[in-house]
């Protein structure tokens, strides 16, 4: 029988003594426990001690985190945190070096914990690490646990960071402006520098008197990957606290230092694969370099600002140049009217109207201009292109040029701050100085293509957006290095290929979303469950072989089960080898009514997994485990040869106590048969769109005198 679950088992170790198997009630006060512990090794003092994990992080138990203690658990009697504190704060402050170095890396370890860190800073411990720091004295390892401590108990957010002093950050900014330094006391004082430009805004300004980019930039061509993240950690934090009216600025000296180049070739091109974290800082930057054409995304254009009017004038001018301006003023407006026409200006009139939108603003006209100065031959073959066309069929570059911009904006989320976690960045926006103008370019000549594979018109502008869009994504999907490899992918991506992906998709993973196809799926499941709880039971009923659990070194031993084909019982029975086709009922002689079977339990929870203290370590067996719990607390333990036979008696057990069957096999047998039933049921209907809701009942007729009399 299971134990209850207000009941845990664990041992608990102290230093020179035997451990202690207690069971632990949940329902007791934490302090009577460690009485009786304490009582087990006559110590006295009980309020002076406390319990805390053997293994990991050594966090103490508290009332509050008692309730995820686990059976088996190694815990450790240990002095109480704050006699724990009391104690490393003394030594810490002693003369002795050895017995400083030894406190300060207990300290650094304890520091990770919430109750020991609420103890140590109500002792004013982090004044004292400060003042450690401050005075210059430490050096090496002994610094290195001093600055580590201190990071872990300014991180439980307890105290604020603005209570740093000047004379600190000072010494922390010396450490990484030392061109060698210790590589474990440069680290920490990288994320001590980013927690405080992170957390305070005076901080901020202060380590950005004491530290240049310049600096920081000198730290990513080092060969130690976890230096070059907290660096590029250290910059993003500067540069997502600075003042927007900094930002351009700061984006300017990372320019004149090489900061993408740098990045480029000893990060992302670099002979070290890239962890999550250094990722996860690559993504920021990116998202904080895109995020400077905000302000021209939400600018409209003014009308009336002649300098602005000028930039179109300049656009005219590039694809136009040829022709001669006519004399006349009237005849001249006419001729400009004509000329934005064939740009492909909404507002032929006064196209200056076409920017007034927000997003994508001046923005859009800023690419358009980059396009028309660096990339004339092809801004120039786009327009005369389509502008030359009688058919209907031009592409008009103004309309698609903003539209585009505003996809773009969407795609790359310009303007929105980094997702925690994320680790979405894009190799190839660090291969050019000017990444989004570039890859502005890359996709207005991609649209044009697309527009023509379409043999669209001006009412199919939207519909070519989103197969433009998809296209992109699917692009950036795969991680191009380059923008060469960008175009690489975006001409294996034409139309047609679209059309093929989306078919197969749909295909595949039935991307059918009308309600009479859900209705379908739905009324077909339960036949399908019926069907494979029914496989399920004859797998039971044909019965399977398992190895009984024992000393390796004996011969191995089998044991046989199976259902009876009325499903009311189990026969089981020892076999002296692996059995050769059906075993009859006969030779298996124990048998377990199902009416008995109280549930049945897997892994950690199986008898005899609790008992065999060495298969603990053996995930295999763990996960090939279970048991039949039955009538008078007895129970019958398996280990399955292979996962397969694991899911079929799992399954078929829990279909013989009316359970859901919920495990890997199921599920994937439930797609695959009802992914082939639906495709089945509509062959009739390929190629035929299934409407959202059912066709209208038509008016009932005024008279029903249209039978035909066959007299």
């Amino acid at each position: 029988m299971p134990p209850p679950s207000d009941i845990v088992k664990v041992a608990i170790e102290w230093p020179g003594a035997n451990a202690q198997l207690i069971e632990i009630d949940q329902k007791k006060p934490l302090s009577s426990i460690i009485r009786e512990v304490c009582d087990g090794w006559s110590l006295s003092g009980s309020e002076q001690f406390a319990l805390r994990y053997a293994d990991g992080p050594q966090l103490y138990i508290t009332e509050q985190s008692r309730g995820e203690i686990k059976n088996g658990t190694i815990l450790r009697l240990a002095i109480s945190p704050a006699r724990a504190a009391r104690q490393l704060l003394e030594r810490i402050q002693s003369h002795g070096i050895d017995a400083r170095l030894e406190a300060l890396k207990e300290l650094a370890k304890l520091s990770a914990d919430p109750t020991f860190a609420t103890e140590f800073i109500n002792m004013e411990g982090i004044g004292t690490l400060a003042r450690l720091v401050e005075s210059g004295t430490h050096f090496g390892e002994m610094l290195a646990f001093t600055l580590t401590a201190f990071l872990e108990l300014m991180d439980h957010g307890i105290v604020s960071w603005d209570l740093i002093s000047l004379s600190f950050i000072k010494q922390i900014a010396g450490y990484v402006n030392q061109p060698m330094v210790d590589v474990s006391i440069l680290q920490r004082s990288l994320a001590i520098l980013e927690s405080m430009v992170l957390n305070s805004h005076s901080l901020y300004q202060r380590v950005a008197q004491e530290i240049t980019v310049g600096q920081l930039i000198g730290h990513l061509q080092v060969s130690n990957q976890e230096i070059q993240t907290y660096a590029i950690a250290l910059i993003n934090a500067l540069f997502l606290k600075a003042p927007e009216d900094r930002r351009q600025e700061m984006a300017s000296t990372l320019a004149q230092k090489h900061l993408r180049s740098i990045i480029l070739n000893h990060i992302i091109r670099g002979n070290r694969p890239i962890k999550a974290e250094m990722a996860h800082q690559l993504y920021v930057l990116q998202v904080l370099t895109f995020n400077l054409l905000e302000e021209r995304m939400m600018t409209k254009m003014d009308p009336t600002d002649q300098a602005q009017r000028d930039i179109i004038f300049e656009l005219r001018r590039i694809a136009f140049d040829g022709d001669n301006d006519p004399s006349g003023t009237e005849k001249r407006k006419a001729m400009y009217t004509k000329d934005y026409k064939m740009l492909g200006f909404t507002n032929h009139v006064n196209p200056a109207l076409d920017f007034t939108q927000t997003p994508p603003g001046m923005l859009a006209l800023d690419n358009m201009l980059y396009l028309a100065k660096l990339h004339q031959d092809t801004y120039i073959r786009i327009v005369l292109e389509n502008s030359s066309r009688e058919d209907k069929h031009e592409c008009p570059f103004g309309r698609c040029a903003i539209e585009l911009t505003r996809m773009l904006c969407e795609i790359l989320q310009v303007g929105e701050l980094p997702n925690e976690g994320c680790n979405d960045y894009h190799p190839m926006f660090f291969t050019h100085d000017r990444a989004w103008e570039e890859f502005f370019c890359v996709c207005i000549q991609l649209l044009n293509k697309t527009w023509k594979e379409m043999r669209a018109t001006a009412e199919d502008f939207n519909k070519v957006m989103q197969v433009v869009r998809e296209q992109i994504c699917r692009a950036l999907a795969m991680k191009p290095s380059s923008l060469e490899q960008f175009k690489s992918k975006l001409r294996n991506l034409s139309y047609s290929e679209i059309l093929r992906l989306r078919q197969s998709e749909r295909m595949s993973q039935d991307d059918f979303q009308s309600p009479p196809i859900i209705e379908l799926r739905e009324r077909i499941q339960p036949e399908i469950l019926e069907l494979i709880k029914q496989q399920r039971l004859n797998r039971l009923c044909e019965g399977s072989c398992f190895r009984k659990l024992g000393n390796r070194r004996r011969q191995e031993k089998f044991w046989f089960c199976r259902l009876s084909l009325n499903h009311k019982v189990l026969h089981y029975g020892d076999l002296d080898e692996t059995p050769q086709g059906e075993v009859p009922f006969e030779l298996l002689t124990d048998k377990i009514p199902v009416s008995d079977i109280k549930s049945v339990v897997t892994g950690k929870d199986c008898p005899h997994m609790k008992e065999k203290s060495a298969l603990k370590q053996n995930k295999e067996v763990l996960e090939l485990a279970f048991s039949i719990l039955y009538d008078p607390d007895e129970a019958l333990n398996f280990v399955a040869p292979n996962k397969y036979e694991y899911c079929i008696w799992t399954d078929g057990l829990c279909a013989l106590l009316g359970r859901e069957m919920g495990s890997d096999l199921t599920r994937s047998d439930l797609d695959t048969l009802i992914s082939m039933e639906m495709k089945l049921r509509l062959l009739d209907l390929e190629n035929i769109t299934i409407p959202e809701a059912p066709p209208p009942v038509p008016k009932e007729p005024s008279t029903y005198n249209f039978t035909y009399n066959y007299g």
